[in-house]
């Protein structure tokens, strides 16, 4: 019998990872030769993996950016990156207490990320959070990826969960046009990575704290969908 689950994104949702992540990108921008990015710059950058980061922080400068040379950047991003895991990156408050709600009443938990999944599996394995997850699905587990709502709804198959009682908890418009196509309640933290407040976004519901997410929340929204 298949169980409800509760699908997460996993940088800026599950986890911040943001000074890794600029430390990992400055280090790109600086054997390019170009300035490095400001915290505050991170979060119109992330959202759709390192390569995109690369682009995106390029594009801010005025910048050329030809396909050879963000190959080389990318490579570079991903050996700087995995190679200090995990860094400064650590779960958001009430993280695990939430997961741990969730497991108690019944609940399957898993991972959605545009995240390669080596570097997915490896942050969650170093920061020893594996065994709170059925499945980590990531930007290369599947042909396709968010927003494709096929990389969310293969991620609960993979997990073995029902998709009819499913939710999602992402920061993004990424993460929610994910599960909104996939006909899936959203739950957005607005504390994430993203240069829009993600009300605009119009997520099931918005929170800024984990202890916010209750079973009674997901309950509520996975009943609204199933009427």
């Amino acid at each position: 019998m298949t169980k409800p689950i509760v699908v997460f994104d996993l940088d800026g949702t599950l986890i911040d990872t943001a000074p890794d992540l600029l430390d990992s990108l400055n280090y790109c921008l600086e054997l390019a030769g170009l300035a490095r990015a400001k915290p505050e710059e991170l979060r119109r950058f992330v959202g759709m993996g390192g390569r995109v980061m690369i682009e995106r922080a390029f594009e801010s400068q005025k910048m050329p950016l030809l396909e050879a040379q963000l190959d080389e950047l990318q490579a570079a991003f991903l050996k700087h990156y995995g190679g200090n895991m995990p860094g400064l990156s650590r779960p958001y408050p009430g993280v695990l207490e939430s997961i741990d709600r969730f497991h108690s009443a019944g609940y399957i938990c898993a991972i959605c990320t545009n995240k390669y999944e080596t570097l997915a599996t490896t942050l969650i394995e170093r920061l020893e959070l594996t065994h709170l997850f059925k499945a980590i699905a990531g930007a290369d587990t599947f042909p396709f990826r968010k927003p494709d709502p096929r990389h969310l709804t293969e991620t609960i198959a993979m997990a073995g969960g029902d998709p009819a009682r499913a939710l999602m908890v992402g920061d993004s418009r990424t993460d929610i046009d994910t599960a909104k196509a996939a006909g899936t309640p959203v739950v957005a933290v607005d504390f994430g990575y993203t240069d829009r407040h993600v009300s605009e976004f119009e997520p099931s519901k918005v929170i800024s704290h984990f202890d916010e997410l209750t079973l009674e929340l997901a309950e509520s929204l996975i009943s609204q969908t199933v009427s």
